[in-house]
């Protein structure tokens, strides 16, 4: 009887024993798997493309942009030979440059505006805002505050990054090419350019293109005169027709 008490008890422990060491492993493995899956989702976000908010400006790349790096070191020395400035901070700067994309079906149907969002959101790598109707329209049955488009405001790198690649990858893409006007400046430095195609631009996905839509792309200098602009413009690499 003793004997078989004993032998009861050596079984339980061993059984107590190998539970715990299985609990133990199976703890261990889930710690792993947190673990595994924390570290993913860490090189996910660190290899993922930040987007801005509305508004946003502060970013900090590991690397100037190549516009802001050609602009210190040819296009000052440059405009400051040419036009005989006395200080490097005479030289016309870029301040801002704004997307507009107005959809006019968007009146109808405000949900076409979700593609376009997308859109703008890809080309700038900045998310847009909404833009509305300031005034109700009946001819064109516009209510005052109607979603009628998106906008996005780009500044410092993201601004030069949008801008080399739209001089540089966008606009050679059209068909048949000569250049961009080079008279539609406004007398006070800013400069507009029309698109009338999104899918000029690499970021747009063919398959997922509802519909052609135009925008209007506006750089703002310091430029006091439209001669300054240009000069501007030109030395960055803006393709004006000749």
């Amino acid at each position: 009887m003793v004997a078989n008490k004993d032998e009861n008890e050596n079984q339980e422990g061993a059984d107590v024993a190998a539970a715990k060491a299985r609990q133990e492993a199976k703890k261990a493995a889930a710690d792993a798997a947190r673990a595994k899956a924390k570290k993913a989702k860490e090189e996910s976000a660190a290899s993922a493309v930040k987007i801005a908010a509305p508004g946003e400006t502060k970013v900090s790349p590991s690397k100037n942009p190549r516009l802001a790096t050609l602009y210190k070191a040819k296009v000052i020395p440059a405009l400051m030979k040419e036009f005989q400035f006395k200080n490097a901070m005479q030289v016309p700067r870029l301040t801002k440059v704004t997307v507009n994309c107005a959809v006019k079906e968007a009146v109808a149907n405000p949900k076409v505006l979700d593609s376009t969002f997308e859109e703008i959101l890809a080309i700038t790598g900045q998310k847009p805002v909404m833009t509305r109707s300031r005034k109700a329209i009946a001819a064109f049955k516009v209510r005052k505050g109607n979603a009628v488009g998106v906008m996005v405001t780009l500044r410092r790198a993201r601004m030069y990054e949008f801008l080399d690649r739209l001089m540089n990858v966008a606009l050679p893409r059209v068909r048949d090419f000569k250049g961009v006007n080079s008279k539609a400046f406004d007398g006070r430095g800013n400069y507009s350019l029309g698109i009338r195609e999104q899918i000029i631009f690499p970021e747009i996905n063919y398959d997922k293109v509802d519909k052609i839509k135009g925008m209007t792309i506006t750089i703002e200098t310091t430029a006091n005169t439209n001669e300054h602009a240009r000069a501007l413009l030109t030395e960055l690499g803006m393709p004006f027709r000749k």
